[in-house]
Parts: structure tokens; sequence; C-alpha cells
């Protein structure tokens, strides 16, 4: 190796990064100890950003392009370097390539249930489970808050904080909507656009955005569940004694077709008991309450009612209502005196004859 060449593999003119990786955020470039070149070329793809740190400090942010590194183009070095009158000798600074692409298919999920209260069900656990996709929108932001010196920086170094930021985001969304465990199955799409308000913040407090957040699943304890099946089933079945007697039905039907064998007289017994109850049931219920018919009176020449039974019996005691008095109910053509009514004759019989005259 010739003296040139020496001096020359001292010094960087090309810097750039291809990502092979779907994970990696952050990559710092690997120069060892040797100096960036004067008028070297810097390549920073469509997806990234490049970021020169000098001394710890955060000083240049380079866009997508192609750049020739000189003191017009790297204002914040050339103040940290101290470049006052122009620079053309070799220099030393940390470069940072930032992926801005999005990160999609990112998980999160509840590690324990959530309590949660319940109309229906009482004091519920709740688990969920879903994804979300990111993307660094600030990176020196990002670069400060969460990288720090690290030379690479994958997804999985923040999975574990960005699951903590959505599964607390989700518990409070819950609380928040009061919504029944019914009605969660149905609202995903809800709970999602409310969790992405509530977990930006949080996010954007890191240099991150939030792009979109998928709930996929929401599960209860298998109790519960059952008690959901069992409420869906009754909902089906409607009418619980038309329902039985149905059952009842069905099943001397399966027995008559097989007389002889010991399943067949056990389905007819089943179903007789079946039957029995059902009508022991019907039996034992109280017949409706009798319906009072309602009658029209002309009083003063004035309608005046309709009056059940009772109501009539105290008119007849006060006098309002005499055998003479006209009366109509449904069914009757025209009025008619209230002697004349089979149904009224009974209260007249009732009232007490006039007190004979001087006692």
């Amino acid at each position: 190796m010739s003296l040139w060449d020496k001096i020359k593999g001292e010094f960087v003119d090309i810097i750039e990064w291809t990502d092979d990786s779907t994970d990696t955020m952050v990559y710092r470039f690997e120069r060892h100890n040797n100096e960036i070149k004067y008028g070297a070329q810097l390549t920073v793809r469509e997806s990234q950003v490049a970021v020169f740190v000098d001394e710890g400090k955060y000083a240049d942010v380079f866009m997508p392009g192609m750049y020739t590194l000189e003191t017009q183009n790297m204002p914040l070095l050339s103040t940290l370097k101290g470049w006052k009158y122009g620079f053309n000798s070799p220099f030393k600074a940390e470069v940072y390539f930032i992926n801005t692409k999005r990160f999609n298919d990112q998980k999160w999920g509840t590690m324990n249930p959530i309590m949660m209260r319940d109309a229906d069900f009482g004091m519920v656990r709740v688990r969920a489970f879903g994804s979300y996709a990111m993307r660094i929108v600030d990176a020196k932001k990002f670069l400060s808050e969460v990288v720090g010196t690290n030379w690479e920086f994958t997804t999985d170094q923040i999975s574990d904080q960005c699951r903590n930021n959505v599964v607390s985001a989700f518990a409070k969304a819950v609380a928040d909507a009061q919504m029944p465990v019914l009605d969660l199955y149905s609202r995903y799409d809800e709970i999602g656009q409310s969790l992405i308000g509530k977990v930006q913040p949080t996010m954007a407090e890191m240099g991150i955005e939030l792009l979109n957040l998928l709930v996929e699943n929401v599960s209860v304890p298998p109790e519960v569940e059952q008690a959901i099946d069992t409420r869906s089933k009754m909902g089906a079945v409607g009418d619980l004694n038309k329902f039985m007697q149905f059952q009842a039905a069905e099943a001397m039907v399966k027995g008559a077709e097989n007389p002889g064998g010991m399943g067949g007289i056990g389905a007819q017994m089943a179903a007789g008991m079946m039957v029995g109850q059902t009508v022991q049931n019907m039996q034992s219920a109280p017949p409706p309450m009798p319906v009072q018919k309602q009658f029209h009176v002309a009083v003063n020449g004035s309608q005046q009612g309709p009056f059940g039974t009772d109501a009539l019996r105290g008119m007849v005691s006060s006098g309002q209502l005499t055998p003479d008095t006209l009366v109509w109910t449904q069914g009757m053509a025209d009025w008619q005196p209230a002697r004349a009514v089979a149904d009224l004759a009974a209260l007249f019989a009732a009232v007490p004859p006039p007190m004979p005259p001087g006692q």
C-alpha cells in the first residue's frame, strides 16, 4: 500500500446507509475512527433522515437527497466546530440515519386482565389485543428521548413502551365509554379511534406519530362467555312454556318411532313428565280477572259515564240511578230503562223500600 492510499484510507468520503431489515429504526454510520473528508458525498434515501452529532450535541439534519458536505450546508456543525472563515480539512462527527418509513403490524395486548364494571354481569375481567402502525416524525426528539447513544435501534426496543401506552389508554377508553360487555364486540372501530386520540400525545413526546390502531379481539373469562351464550339462547327461544311443550311433543314422536327400545320408553316417560308438569303449571295458574261491563247513564238530560258495576251500585244508593233511568252499553241497539237491563236488575233488589209515613 502506498503512502497516498494509507492517507486516503484515513478519510471517509462517501456516507450512506442501505437497510435490508424491516425493524431498524436508527442506525449510526460506522466509520470507526476515520475522519469525514471535507467535501464528502452524503446520500440520504427516501424514508430516511440523517442527523449529525458533534460531541453529544445535535447539529444539522439532512432530508432525502445527495449532498456535498461543505461549510455552506452544515451551518450548525460549522458553528459548533468554530468554522468562522470556511473549512477544508477532515473533521469528526457522528452521523445517525433515522428510518422514517411506516412500521406496520406492531402488536399490543393486555398482559393482565382489565377489571371493568358491567351492568349485566357486575365486575368483569377483560383482555384485548390488536395492532398499530407508527413512524418517526421528529428525528432529533426521537434520538434524544428514546435512542440515546445506541448505535442501532429496532422496534423491539420500544415495543414494550408503546404497548403499555396503548393498554393504559384502552382501560381508560372502556371506562369513559361505559360500554356493556355485550357491546364491545361490535364497536372495535370506535374503540380504536378513541385509543388513537388518547395514545398520540404520549407518542408525540418521543417524536413518533401513531398512524392507526386496531382492536382485533376483546375476550372475557369462560364463565362470562357461557352466560352470554345462555342469554342468547333464551332470547332465541322466546316463550319458554311453548318451547317446553314443543320439546315434549318432539320427544314423544321420537319415542313412538321406537316403542320397543329402552330409549323409546325413557323418552316417552320423560315427555309424559314434561307434559304433565306443563299442564299442572297451566292449571295452577289463576283465571283472568272478570271484566266489568261499562254503562252510560242519562242524568238530567246529559250523558255520563261509562260506569262499572261498583260505581252504579253507589249511584243507586244515592238515588242518582233509578229503575226508570235510561242506560246504554256496548251491544244495545238503543237506550233502555235500567229496570229492563238484566245486568242492573240485581242492583235495585238490594235497595230497601221507602220508610212508611210517620216513622
